[in-house]
């Protein structure tokens, strides 16, 4: 609606004081709105393309000059991409079994669909490699899904995601699992990451100052690739078993995180504790500095946050050669990981008491049990809100912790759906 009149404040609202509100609101804005009402506004033609039908061939010309067309149309994100070809986008088909008509949903803000074609599109753009497209359209199936609250990205944080990927296929497809995870320099990790921006812009249509309203903003984060191997060693599940699918499977998680905290040396030891414990403690003490403010954006909509903690695999040995679970551990981390209430009353005295909240059934009982401002409660709303996950380096003690936007970004796991000739498929890529 390019001609629709609008009254703009003058400034953020939230440092001005009552007196400075009420003066903008009856000068500023009360002119806008009047001269809004009785004046025709100048009409605003919008020129774009229209939108391409899939076989549409929409430019001609070298790479340069492809390049500078797209990024003029903001379908690219500032670095140069793959020329999505008709041969190039059939090469990717040919890797799924699925229709390249498939719709996998309506994404928003703009509605479109999400479509196995479109996913192909994005895909060669971002510099993947065909054999990817299995990995592309789990986590095309992730965003449509309504559980995730993929309209909720272009929000003031900037909310960035972590994608995990579990199963056979992370070496089949040559996953980064071990030093420098999350560091770009692999193909499927980097690549596949850069999909997931592309995809936001050109399919969502999260765009930079119109839809994508990200104070700061981060960019595409680099996939994760659990180590299976050390989850196995150790005698832990993989992630993909505790988001409900059976050890082996092929799938990809999808969670928020908004702000992100590396902790180093973690397991010093400390006269008089438990080398697991020490861990613990002061992965318990990070969580919360790191989740807190979060904890208290999501209890306005009634849901815990999730919090994803990264293990290098010798801090989970350790907690293994300890008689640490993972089950255990989380309880620890539910038991540890507290913090006071007033620092929730403090932080926005605007919400109330705590005890309010459980009143209005933003928070669960647990959180209202005295009416003590001092009283310790837990940063998630049970144990298993904890997303524990082993990466990394093999011979650094490090942990990540990524801060979890509660309704915003909600942990969401789809099944990587392979094509019936997968294998054959996969000898033929690794001939190329």
């Amino acid at each position: 609606m390019p001609d629709l009149p609008m009254s703009i404040y003058p400034g953020p609202v939230d440092h001005h004081s009552l007196e400075e509100l009420q003066k903008n609101v009856s000068t500023f804005m009360i002119d806008q709105i009047i001269n809004a009402l009785i004046v025709q506004p100048k009409e605003n033609k919008v020129e774009s393309l229209p939108e391409p039908e899939k076989q549409d061939i929409i430019f001609q010309g070298t790479f340069n000059e492809m390049n500078r067309f797209f990024y003029d149309n903001e379908w690219s994100d500032g670095l140069p991409i793959a020329p999505p070809t008709l041969a190039s986008i059939e090469e990717f088909l040919k890797y799924t079994d699925r229709a390249g008509d498939e719709i996998l949903g309506i994404l928003l803000p703009d509605k479109r669909e999400s479509t196995v074609w479109n996913v192909a599109v994005n895909g060669v753009m971002a510099g993947c490699r065909p054999e990817y497209m299995p990995v592309l359209i789990a986590i095309a199936e992730v965003l449509a899904d309504p559980n995730f609250g993929e309209e909720n990205l272009g929000h003031t944080p900037g909310t960035e995601v972590l994608i995990t990927i579990n199963g056979p296929i992370i070496k089949e497809l040559g996953f980064n699992y071990e030093q420098g995870a999350l560091r770009v320099g692999f193909r499927a990790n980097t690549s596949i990451g850069r999909f997931w921006r592309l995809y936001l812009r050109n399919v969502s249509g999260f765009l930079p100052h119109k839809t994508d309203k990200a104070t700061f903003g981060g960019t595409w984060r680099v996939v994760l690739a659990e180590n299976e191997d050390i989850i196995a060693k150790i005698g832990w599940d993989p992630l993909s078993v505790d988001q409900g699918f059976e050890a082996g499977d092929n799938v990809i998680t999808i969670n928020s995180c908004t702000s992100t905290d590396s902790i180093f040396s973690v397991a010093e030891a400390q006269e008089g504790m438990d080398r697991a414990e020490v861990i613990l403690a002061k992965l318990a003490t990070r969580i919360v500095d790191i989740q807190l403010y979060f904890f208290i954006l999501s209890s306005l909509n009634g849901r815990s946050v999730r919090p994803q903690i990264l293990l290098s695999p010798s801090v989970a040995e350790a907690l293994a050669k300890g008689g640490y679970s993972k089950a255990k551990m989380k309880q620890y981390l539910f038991e540890h990981a507290t913090f006071p209430v007033h620092r929730y009353e403090a932080l926005w005295p605007v919400l109330g008491s705590m005890c309010k909240a459980v009143e209005e059934g933003r928070l669960p009982q647990i959180y209202s049990e005295s009416t003590d401002a001092n009283r310790l409660v837990p940063i998630v709303f049970s144990p298993n809100d904890f997303i524990i996950t082993v990466s990394g380096d093999p011979g650094r003690d490090n942990c990540f912790i990524c801060a979890q936007n509660g309704h915003i970004g909600n942990p969401v796991t789809k099944k990587i759906r392979l094509p019936a000739d997968w294998k054959e498929l996969l000898q033929k890529a690794r001939a190329r």
